[in-house]
């Protein structure tokens, strides 16, 4: 999520943005400058729902932002925010002074979605957009509603719903599974069971798609450390078995059913932690034994953090 000042996921603070005009468009941003690889955008699992929505623009090494545009405008069904107008993106403006001029705010109230020039960060979310638009709008109204929480009550610190969902905005992974002795291996923290003793398994029963799009810019160089806080769904094997562009778009849905629910999301600790990089496949070490033995990454739990 770009800033009102909020913090983010990770080490990612809010940066210098210039004076907003809403009558200009946001025009070209030099990708290429800021680490956009086409060539591991384009192979990696870890961009795969980014590219069923992305098309072209994981071939372009130096795509405008007018090429963001146009993929929102063409998407069908069209990407809109909840009260049904379609997501426009705009330049980020100066430090809001009022509620409504506020990131999510603006985004909920007028369909614009603030950017900033050359910033990967904000593009990832443009594409999380493109891929989840159900779930991103349902995130952003529950961020909307805390916002007027926040206001109504008058207090100047966010409160632990407004810190889950950014949490989930940022770094959030979506996982669905078939299997409920996989889901629990999942909250149990019992990673060597999970990603290595049912391997075959894992891969026939469980999937993992990536959400968090400070996540997605982590993984352009991903390093042993990457955790991500996952919503968990159980879902019918057919589900899993359905071509890619028909499952994402139906777990879209259920995701933003999931977050459409005043009674989720309502502390961090109701996130799952996940270290994505077990996933089979998604890193070049884990197709052997030993690389789940590393306990730095591949925590065992306390019995407080199991969820």
């Amino acid at each position: 999520m770009a800033g009102d000042g909020q913090r983010g996921f990770g080490n990612l603070d809010v940066r210098r943005t210039r004076k907003f005009s809403r009558s200009l468009p946001v025009t070209h941003y030099a990708l290429i400058r800021m680490g956009w690889d086409t060539e591991k955008t384009k192979a990696s699992p870890l961009f795969e729902a980014l590219r069923i929505h992305g098309g072209a623009i994981f071939d372009a090494s130096r795509p405008a932002l007018e090429d963001f545009q146009g993929l929102l405008d063409a998407r069908e069904p069209r990407v809109c925010v909840s009260n049904g107008k379609p997501l426009r993106l705009v330049r980020q403006g100066p430090r809001p002074s009022i509620l409504e001029e506020k990131y999510e705010a603006r985004t909920y109230l007028h369909g614009e979605l603030q950017v900033r020039e050359n910033n990967l960060h904000d593009i990832f979310n443009v594409l999380v957009w493109l891929a989840f638009p159900r779930a991103k709008a349902a995130l952003n109204a529950r961020h909307f509603a805390a916002l007027k929480e926040q206001a109504t009550a008058d207090v100047a610190n966010r409160g632990p719903v407004q810190d889950a969902l950014t949490l989930f905005d940022e770094g959030g992974v979506v996982v669905v599974a078939s299997d409920d002795e996989l889901l629990a291996l999942l909250r149990e923290w019992r990673w060597k069971e999970l990603f290595w003793e049912n391997r075959a398994r894992l891969v026939e029963c469980m999937q993992f798609t990536l959400f968090g799009h400070a996540v997605y810019e982590k993984a352009l160089d991903p390093f042993l450390g990457i955790v991500s806080r996952g919503i968990l769904l159980k879902v019918e094997p057919e589900l899993l078995a359905a071509p890619p562009r028909e499952r994402l778009a139906e777990v879209d849905i259920r995701l933003a059913a999931h977050i459409r629910d005043p009674a989720s999301i309502l502390v961090t600790r109701e996130l799952a932690v996940v270290p994505i990089l077990g996933v089979p496949g998604w890193h070049p070490d884990n197709g052997r034994e030993g690389f789940y033995d590393n306990t730095d990454y591949f925590q065992p739990a306390r019995s407080r953090e199991k969820r």
